[in-house]
C-alpha cells in the first residue's frame, strides 16, 4: 500500500511539473557559472526536476547499499552468536552429565 501511495504522489507531482513547464514556454536568460545563454523555460524546469530526481535517487541508493551492508554484518554477528550459544549449551549438557543428581530423600 505504501508503494502505491508513493506511485500516486509521484504521478501527481510529475503532472504538476509538466503543466507548469508547458505554461512557461517563454525563453529566459540562464546564468551559468562561466557565461549566460537563452533557453526556453520549459527546458530549465524539466532539467531541474530531472536533476533533482536523479540526485534524490542516488542518495536513496547509497542509503540502501549502506543498510544492506549493515544487515549483512549483523547477520554474520548473529550467526556467530548462535554458534557460540550452541557450543555453550553443549558444554552445559556435558557438565550436567558429570554431576550426579542429588537425592532430597536422604536429607530427612
Amino acid at each position: 500500500m505504501k508503494t502505491q501511495w508513493g506511485l500516486i504522489i509521484g504521478i501527481i507531482f510529475a503532472i504538476i511539473i509538466a503543466v507548469f513547464a508547458v505554461v512557461n514556454v517563454k525563453a529566459v536568460e540562464v546564468n551559468y557559472v562561466v557565461g549566460t545563454g537563452h533557453l526556453p523555460l520549459i527546458l530549465v524546469i524539466l532539467f531541474s526536476a530531472l536533476l533533482g530526481a536523479a540526485i534524490s535517487s542516488m542518495i536513496a541508493m547509497i542509503k540502501s547499499v549502506s543498510l544492506h551492508r549493515k544487515i549483512n554484518e549483523q547477520l554474520k554477528e548473529m550467526n556467530a552468536k548462535e554458534i557460540q550459544i550452541a557450543m555453550q549449551q553443549n558444554e552445559i549438557a556435558a557438565l550436567q552429565k558429570e554431576i550426579p543428581p542429588e537425592n532430597d530423600d536422604e536429607s530427612i
